[in-house]
């Protein structure tokens, strides 16, 4: 239902809808931000009513902003605030637990790759600012795994877009059907391993960050 209620407000004012979503998901508000840039970039290239390099730039700033914002929001006010008021935005204390363990070990990583996977695009920011992360590197890894998250969904899906417009009839209905079979499989995949590593930390004492 939320899917039929953005389609048209891309068709409309596509490149707010886009920016805003994003920003407002990079921030820890659980929408379909990646979604958002895959359909907008698929509309651009199936129509050519949008113009692909705003979309991927508003795709960009609005996921560079939003990390921002959270970054400040879980610096300023810490890991009580999260597990205080984290059930409301599906931040949960095994999943709090996972983000700093993932922290711990992997860093500057996180902030870089994190934009490419489900749970850590929603929460990395905050978990970077509880974690007393230094802004200067987490702006310049955020900034980069933005652009480059931007460019690789934009693009590809500009062109599956495009695609699907110059190929019509049987071929055109199965690859749509590939297309958005591959994403459910992968999209599964990542929540069953993150399951699998939550209840894995859940018996472990992990020390959380308490605020300063």
């Amino acid at each position: 239902m939320l899917l039929a209620q953005i389609q048209p407000l891309i068709a409309q004012h596509g490149y707010w809808v886009v920016f805003l979503i994003i920003m407002l998901e990079s921030a820890g508000v659980p929408l379909p931000g990646e979604t958002v840039l895959v359909l907008a970039s698929g509309y651009a290239g199936a129509t050519h009513e949008l113009d692909l390099t705003l979309v991927i730039a508003c795709a960009a700033a609005g996921a560079i902003i939003g990390d921002n914002i959270g970054f400040w929001v879980g610096r300023t006010w810490g890991a009580n605030f999260l597990l205080r008021y984290g059930k409301f935005v599906r931040l949960s204390e095994n999943r709090l637990k996972l983000g700093q363990y993932l922290f711990v070990k992997h860093g500057a990583k996180i902030v870089f790759f994190g934009r490419f996977v489900a749970f850590l695009r929603v929460f990395a920011a905050l978990l970077a600012g509880v974690n007393k992360y230094h802004w200067p590197q987490f702006l310049f890894f955020n900034a980069a795994g933005g652009i480059i998250w931007a460019l690789i969904f934009g693009i590809g899906a500009y062109r599956f877009g495009d695609l699907l417009h110059r190929v019509s009839g049987p071929l055109g209905i199965i690859a749509l059907f590939g297309g958005v079979c591959g994403v459910i499989a992968f999209m599964y995949i990542v929540r069953r391993e993150e399951k699998k590593m939550e209840e894995k930390l859940a018996g472990r004492d992990v020390d959380l960050p308490t605020l300063s």
